[in-house]
């Protein structure tokens, strides 16, 4: 069997996860429970959430702008300064695992996701994640192990950490780095156009765009490949 590819790398969400629900009402309402429970004196609560979200969005239009990550403990943090209360990391932590756990909870992984996993593993392929989040990266490793995805992967490398975005060429130069194979022998799998395979595209991997709601392919687009799920994915990278 002819291997077309030494390595796959996957965007995350709607990829190889559904998110399903991100409403994170009742995760922040956990954190300001729990500081509350330790003494500290916190702002009304539906006034602190949508103040919360005020600095977290204007961060995300910045991010959009510049193509540097933006991270949402550093919005809840700047929250918490504006009503003079200073965490230390060790309970930063504490609150970023009570309001991500919650949000992690709800995740599916879709259906075919661990068969394809589990193939590419038997053929011996090196696989990664590459995906643009707004979470710590330790948290996100929290994600795969609670969906039982972990173990997949050699690296995951996250914009949060990176620190620019898909679809800026040092997030994808990072992986190809890690890995220590010339961009040609990886291919990316991932549902967004601009992010994932035009990005990916730019610094000479190819493409598989996982298409889940049959979009017409974006002007200008050139995936190498447009899936509907991941089922094909082992085909792409183990030619016959």
């Amino acid at each position: 069997m002819k291997q077309s590819f030494d390595a796959v790398l996957f965007d995350w969400a709607y990829t190889l996860v559904d998110l399903v629900d991100e409403d994170d009402r009742a995760p922040l309402k956990k954190v300001f429970d729990h500081l509350g429970e330790k003494g500290v004196v916190l702002p009304d609560f539906e006034k602190a959430y949508r103040s919360c979200h005020e600095i977290f969005y204007s961060m995300i239009a910045v991010s959009r702008e510049c193509g540097l990550e933006a991270r949402f403990e550093i919005a809840l943090q700047s929250l918490f300064f504006r009503h003079g209360i200073t965490l230390n990391g060790t309970t930063m932590r504490e609150l970023m695992t009570l309001y991500y756990e919650d949000i992690y909870s709800r995740r599916k992984v879709y259906p075919e996701t661990v068969a394809v996993l589990d193939g590419l593993k038997q053929r011996g392929i090196r696989m990664g994640v590459v995906s643009n989040t707004t979470n710590p990266g330790y948290m996100k490793d929290r994600e795969q192990e609670m969906l039982g995805l972990r173990d997949y992967f050699e690296f995951s490398i996250y914009s949060s950490e990176a620190p620019f975005r898909k679809p800026h060429p040092t997030i994808f130069q990072l992986a190809s780095d890690r890995l220590g194979l010339p961009a040609q022998r990886i291919l990316f799998v991932g549902d967004n156009p601009v992010a994932d395979i035009a990005g990916a595209h730019a610094v000479g991997m190819q493409t598989a765009w996982v298409n889940r709601d049959r979009e017409p392919v974006p002007p200008g687009l050139k995936p190498d490949h447009v899936l509907s799920t991941l089922h094909d994915v082992p085909k792409i990278v183990c030619a016959d």
